[in-house]
């Protein structure tokens, strides 16, 4: 049996479903001949500041066999053959009609000197369970912090008025320690470098109310640009952790795929 549910969580649920009225003012998913692309790697450099200057690298794997994927954004700050820290975030579930449908979430952090801290988020098809044994109820269109790169992606590839500056996307995120309604809010188009020389990539960010909230709540706080020339991927990832914590991802190299069908 569920164990009781927070009181906040049925008015999230009824949240998710009225705040998507606006974004589902933009044409509906356009998916035909939309191909979920084959198992791909981007790399990242790191510069950032956690208690001082750092730099490092990062990486994020998309992993696709038939209707399954998993999600790996890996970082880790100082020299890749003894990182001072690191942490990893997958996601695991299933592709549907309406994108990723998330069933686990995981994170591990590794400090030097320190044992690994992990945490796990299950989500079922009408509960999830989160990394301390709470549990909610599922919001229509729930994502994770993994998954929701990958989410946003094949939103703007089927639906690509929503790069449109001033549109706003609704995104349910499990949390390890709460589910939130995040308001994402695409802004203008900006020049970011990349191997292949500059690209156009669409600023997109969570609304300021949304960000304070989570930064309050003691969660990190993405914002990413995406490529609509390279398969809307985020060429760059900016991470807050609060005012003087933060990592920035600019990727690194073009992004390495499988052959279809692989």
């Amino acid at each position: 049996m569920a164990a009781a549910l927070p009181a906040s969580a049925p008015d999230l649920a009824a949240s998710a479903v009225v705040a998507a009225t606006p974004a589902a003012s933009a044409a509906a998913p356009d998916t035909a001949g939309f191909d979920w692309p084959p198992s791909t790697r981007l790399t990242y450099r790191l510069t950032g500041n956690f208690r001082g200057p750092v730099e490092g690298q990062a990486r994020v794997e998309w992993l696709r066999s038939g209707s399954r994927y998993q999600v790996h954004l890996d970082v880790s700050v100082g020299p890749s053959f003894a990182p001072l820290m690191s942490r990893r975030i997958s996601s695991e579930g299933e592709i549907t009609a309406d994108g990723l449908a998330p069933e686990r979430f995981d994170e591990e952090t590794r400090l030097l000197w320190r044992e690994p801290r992990r945490l796990r988020v299950e989500m079922g098809p009408e509960f999830v369970r989160l990394a301390q044994g709470q549990t909610w109820t599922r919001p229509t269109g729930l994502q994770d912090t993994a998954s929701q790169f990958v989410q946003l992606t094949w939103l703007f590839t089927t639906r690509p008025a929503l790069l449109q500056a001033g549109q706003r996307i609704p995104l349910p995120l499990a949390l390890p320690r709460r589910i939130q309604l995040w308001q994402y809010e695409v802004g203008a188009s900006e020049t970011v470098q990349t191997p292949a020389g500059p690209v156009d990539a669409v600023h997109v960010r969570p609304r300021p109310d949304a960000a304070h909230e989570a930064r309050r709540g003691g969660d990190l706080v993405p914002e990413a640009w995406f490529a609509p020339q390279l398969q809307y991927l985020p060429v760059r990832i900016f991470i807050r952790q609060d005012d003087e914590n933060f990592i920035n991802l600019e990727i690194d190299r073009l992004p390495q795929q499988a052959e279809p069908g692989r």
